[in-house]
């Protein structure tokens, strides 16, 4: 059931689904800069204010994921992922318009709940489609696009930061225009015909072995959940730190300044887009596994570097570009690998939705202690990262690799 024809330019799929990722980390890198600077001074925003707006944004991803892989699932990858442009649009354009914190938090919530509904599904897209011996490729493209999307922004911002609010409101107002263009191009996709064999095979009467939602939390299926949710919640609230605390750690705790980390930031960003290249060319090969249990070392390394070397800025500028460097190869990319392989059709997209949310919200609830915890001891929270990174990099080399596959699964159904 989990194979079917593959439709051609199976590439134009991979990129029109995955400007899903494109479009998420605009959305929040955006609301990060934009709300915490450029509006901020203009609305008089205090600081609660600022951190429920990008805090709400945050658990709308998540309530978004979970609830549009279920979507996906029962009625289709287009059709949700169809609607899911169309809020997005809105939600960038209350941003755009928003006179106040009110309209930014109906903003946050709105386009928190589009780009959470989006990810799980359009992923789910892009694998089904796929050609043989390059469904991980096309999955580690989105990967790719999402850190092209942080670029774009970042650019974006340096050149318009000068204009004030008035800035803020042209950046959301981009992203406004790319999703309605992408909302335009994605009305040309197909629905994928790997989901319209299986829920025609449910329509029909055939015995379709996994379909129903309970299935999910019963073993076979519960193993493969669990690994995937703990391995992506562990590595992600060290992502999260770095994504969201990067600067604080580096200025509060390594005595820098914020021009000289954002310059780096960039760097960064370029070594991680090389990286993502080079590993789309091996993922679908016998490397990953060696690539991953390299890159999982590198990320551990990121995060001891600081303890050995002290916290200053030469060691937690090595922490940016290893973390970066290192989930390129593991992360959140291989997660979203492993996300396709192990789960039937019909509960793909409802099983990545699930460990979306639960990775999620323990790196937000994680987050409300980091600044504090940093402050006052960056040992412990130092420590606490590098060992979350150990076990997440355990369970997807010891537990991950030795649970059955979607088509093993159904093969053993038949």
């Amino acid at each position: 059931m989990d194979s079917a024809p593959t439709p051609a330019r199976p590439w134009r799929t991979a990129l029109l689904a995955g400007m899903a990722s494109f479009l998420d980390s605009s959305a929040l890198v955006t609301a990060g800069i934009v709300v915490g600077t450029l509006y901020a001074e203009d609305m008089g925003l205090s600081d609660g204010q600022i951190g429920l707006v990008l805090g709400l944004q945050t658990m709308a991803f998540a309530v978004g994921a979970l609830f549009g892989g279920r979507l996906g699932d029962r009625f289709g990858r287009r059709r949700v992922f169809t609607w899911s442009m169309v809020v997005y649009a809105v939600g960038a354009a209350l941003f755009a318009v928003a006179g106040g914190p009110t309209p930014l938090i109906i903003g946050a919530v709105v386009i928190g709940l589009a780009i959470g509904a989006d990810l799980p599904v359009s992923l789910a897209m892009i694998n089904e489609q796929a050609p043989e011996g390059k469904k991980a490729t096309l999955v580690v493209f989105s990967s790719v696009l999402w850190n092209i999307g942080i670029a774009v922004t970042m650019l974006l911002s340096a050149a318009l930061s000068g204009l004030g609010a008035t800035g803020g409101r042209v950046l959301f107002g981009y992203l406004v225009v790319v999703a309605l263009i992408v909302l335009g191009l994605r009305l040309t996709m197909r629905e994928s015909a790997e989901w319209q064999a299986a829920r025609r095979a449910v329509e029909v009467g055939e015995a379709v072995r996994f379909r129903d939602l309970a299935q999910l939390v019963r073993p076979p299926l519960l193993m493969g959940l669990l690994a995937t949710g703990l391995y992506y919640a562990m590595w992600n609230v060290g992502a999260n730190t770095m994504g969201q605390f990067g600067s604080f750690l580096y200025v509060n705790v390594g005595g820098g300044d914020v021009a000289t980390y954002s310059l780096v930031s960039t760097i960064g960003l370029g070594v991680g887009l090389a990286a993502g290249f080079v590993f789309m060319r091996f993922v679908d090969t016998a490397a990953r596994p060696h690539m991953f249990a390299a890159g999982s070392a590198i990320i551990v390394l990121a995060w001891i570097f600081p303890l050995v070397a002290g916290f200053n800025e030469f060691s937690l500028l090595a922490t940016l570009l290893l973390s970066g460097l290192g989930s390129s190869f593991a992360g959140e990319t291989l997660y979203k690998v492993w996300s396709q392989e192990l789960f039937p059709t019909l509960l793909r997209g409802t099983a990545q939705g699930s460990t979306i949310a639960f990775g999620r919200v323990a790196a937000s609830l994680v987050g409300f202690g980091t600044p504090a915890l940093a402050s006052a001891s960056p040992a412990l929270t130092f420590t606490g990262l590098a060992l979350l990174a150990a076990f997440a990099g355990a369970i997807g080399l010891l537990w991950i690799p030795r649970l059955p596959g979607a088509r093993q699964l159904a093969a053993a159904g038949r």
